[in-house]
């Protein structure tokens, strides 16, 4: 995931048919309103991801570790403040590196990347 590049999220999960997927990066929130948003993401390298609404970095959102030996988490409330805001998941503007999504972390089964969106 390059600077600035969106987090991929190939397979879709259940879905209660409120959110839709613009691509394999990013969510449309149909609505002007407050959502929950949890995600999950491992990666090999220390690293930080945030949220984006319409391609524009949440400062707030911002979270990371130091080392390379777990998955990076973050949970938050935002706002949108349009209808069909797109969301996704970043590596943030001004990192240093690229990060690698770890397709096997921890045994021989594959690992997922998740994200939950909940409408308030």
């Amino acid at each position: 995931v390059a600077v600035g590049a969106a987090v991929q999220f190939p397979q879709n999960g259940p879905t209660t048919g409120a959110f839709s997927r613009v691509d394999a990066s990013s969510f449309n929130l149909p609505l002007i309103g407050t959502y929950e948003v949890s995600w999950q993401i491992s990666v090999s390298e220390p690293g930080q991801l945030q949220l984006a609404l319409n391609g524009t970095g949440l400062a707030a959102t911002v979270v990371g570790r130091a080392t390379g030996t777990s998955q990076i988490v973050g949970n938050t409330f935002i706002t949108t403040t349009s209808i069909n805001s797109a969301l996704s998941v970043i590596n943030p503007i001004g990192n240093s590196t690229a990060l690698t999504i770890t397709p096997i972390a921890g045994g021989a089964n594959a690992v997922s990347a998740t994200m939950t969106i909940k409408a308030l």
